[in-house]
């Protein structure tokens, strides 16, 4: 009961008529609450806060007086998340912007701190700073009053601008060119808030990074300022929040990505530091994204392919999320796949990394996994001795669709002129009834992908013939319900060219020829409005009729008593040159 005595004691000086002992009695509630959680909980449930704030906006108050109030306001938002819901509840928040209307410096400066302190509390909602459209005009003017008011206001800035819309008021408002001086401030506060603006103004904003680049600071342009922020004897923070920027920047094709200054300053940070490892991975994964001549340069640092594979067994899993996506970032470049990916075994922890790690990290890295088994790439062979194919048949049954795409993608790669063993292997470990569900799959990518990865194990003809004589009966099935699915133009066109594969066989074309509704589905995509449907039935008909192989005049004659010469006839006058010789070259089997 002790404390709530004197707590009582002190919310009933603050009614007390002599204005001087009010104002004692508010400095004395402020020395009482520093540090002091429970004596902030005891006077807010007094009902201390309405009355600071009736005293802090009477006309009659002295500036002190306000002053002072505000500060034990600041001081009670210091406590714990009830104590501000307590002070948005007496409307507080409008009540110190309110203040900010004053001449005097100290008490702005008071309302901005407490003010500071209230939006960067995560039960306050950002959209009260952008409830009246005059604040952030004002909040800007204010900026050139204080190294405090310059501080406090930038980081309330950095705590509400959350999503595009925030970012554009705050940049219609000038927020670039009334912060950019900041950044050379005397004060180390002044600078690191600044720099956060810049970093949550830039934030997938292309418009906002377009006009940082040209933004000049005492001679000096922004992007050259933030990469001496990024120097090693700069804070920690200042150094990962400049990244930030920089990566932002690169993201949005803002930063010309060969500029030599950013990767030689990145070098050093990689040394250092998960956060700064973080965002170095990070901003080499952008520079790296679009551009070959910039992926050679950071690769040829001397020791850095090592320091990002190293990143892959990091504890952190921010930092082997970055350094997975600087690698797949690098892994773009044929060039570097096969020589410096190989050199570095780099699919050695890439396969240890995907064996079980967060979805976050397993789609990155199944992504990359698709490059490395490109055809050309020699890291090919070890990755499939490593015990890929089940690996990646695991990933297809994924519930997220990204893996699922990753998964069929790396097999497809993986299938692309591979060997016959190979090719049984990924049938064997997928199985039919999940090629099946993928053939099926809502999502449009598995799709595509798993008829690519059919059409690349049905290609060279013993493969076509062996793969047919075992699997034969539920791929046609398969063919047959695409085509008479609801889908799009590009689907069905892989699945004609599946078709053309089977009719390139030896033994494999007798499936087609026997199976009347498959030859009526050709005919009728020879027909069709859309040539790319109509160029690959007529692949389709090219191998069925080709001369100079077995049965192929019984093949022919079949053919032209369902009406396919008649087609070939009128398809000879197309306007599309391409199906125009297909046509005239078909017909021309029949007159040999």
């Amino acid at each position: 009961m002790e404390v709530t005595a004197s707590s009582r004691h002190y919310v009933d000086r603050l009614f007390d008529p002599d204005p001087q002992k009010v104002l004692q009695g508010v400095i004395d509630m402020k020395n009482a609450v520093i540090g002091n959680n429970k004596q902030k909980a005891n006077l807010i449930v007094l009902g201390a806060v309405p009355r600071l704030l009736y005293l802090l906006q009477q006309e009659t108050s002295t500036t002190e007086l306000k002053t002072e109030c505000a500060v034990v306001l600041g001081s009670l938002a210091m406590g714990t998340e009830n104590n501000v819901k307590s002070l948005l509840d007496c409307h507080i928040i409008p009540a110190l912007l309110q203040g900010l209307l004053s001449p005097d410096l100290k008490f702005i400066e008071a309302c901005l701190r407490c003010l500071r302190t209230i939006f960067t509390s995560p039960v306050t909602p950002e959209e009260l700073l952008y409830t009246d459209a005059t604040v952030i005009p004002h909040l800007m003017a204010l900026l050139s009053r204080s190294r405090y008011t310059q501080e406090y206001i930038c980081q309330i800035f950095s705590h509400c601008c959350k999503g595009p819309d925030h970012q554009t008021i705050l940049f219609n408002h000038g927020a670039v060119q009334n912060i950019a001086h900041l950044l050379t401030s005397l004060s180390y506060k002044v600078r690191m808030q600044a720099l956060k603006c810049f970093s949550v103004l830039a934030f997938e904003n292309p418009q906002v990074s377009m006009t940082l680049v040209n933004v000049l600071v005492d001679g000096e342009l922004l992007p050259q300022i933030f990469v001496k922020m990024l120097q090693r004897d700069k804070p920690i923070e200042m150094q990962l929040t400049s990244a930030k920027c920089l990566t932002y920047m690169c993201r949005a094709g803002a930063i010309r990505t060969d500029d030599n200054c950013i990767v030689l300053k990145l070098d050093h940070d990689l040394k250092h530091a998960h956060e700064l490892r973080q965002a170095a991975f990070k901003l080499y994964a952008s520079l790296g994204a679009n551009d070959e001549d910039i992926r050679k340069k950071i690769i040829e640092t001397e020791n850095m392919m090592d320091r990002i594979v190293t990143g892959l067994s990091e504890s952190s899993v921010k930092v082997r999320l970055a350094a997975v996506r600087c690698l797949h970032s690098l892994s773009r470049s044929v060039q570097q796949l096969r020589t410096s990916f190989q050199d570095h075994a780099v699919w050695k922890p890439l396969m240890k990394v995907l064996q079980n790690a967060p979805d976050e990290i397993l789609v990155v890295a199944s992504s990359m996994l698709c490059n490395l088994l490109l055809e050309f790439s020699p890291s090919k062979e070890p990755i499939l001795e490593s015990g890929a194919v089940e690996l990646l048949c695991g990933l297809t049954q994924s519930e997220n669709p990204a893996l699922r795409v990753n998964g069929i993608w790396a097999l497809m790669n993986m299938a692309f002129q591979a060997e016959q063993k190979i090719k049984a292997d990924i049938l064997r470990s997928l199985s039919t009834e999940q090629l099946f569900r993928l053939l099926s799959d809502s999502d449009l990518n598995v799709l595509m992908k798993t008829l690519g990865l059919l059409r690349n194990l049905l290609s060279t003809r013993p493969h076509i013939d062996k793969i047919m004589s075992t699997h034969g009966k539920q791929i046609m099935q398969a063919v047959t319900l695409i085509l008479e699915g609801e889908h799009n133009i590009e689907v069905k066109e892989q699945t004609l060219c599946i078709l053309a594969n089977i009719a390139d066989g030896t033994t494999a074309k007798d499936l087609i020829m026997t199976n009347d509704d498959i030859l009526q589905k050709i005919k009728y995509y020879m027909g069709h409005s859309h040539v790319k449907l109509q160029l690959a039935a007529m692949f389709c008909i090219s191998n069925l009729i080709w001369n100079e192989e077995e049965g192929s005049q019984e093949r022919q004659d079949k053919l032209r008593d369902m009406g396919i010469v008649d087609i070939l006839h009128k398809l000879s006058q197309s306007p599309d040159s391409n199906l125009c010789d297909k046509a005239k070259t078909a017909l021309q089997q029949y007159l040999a």
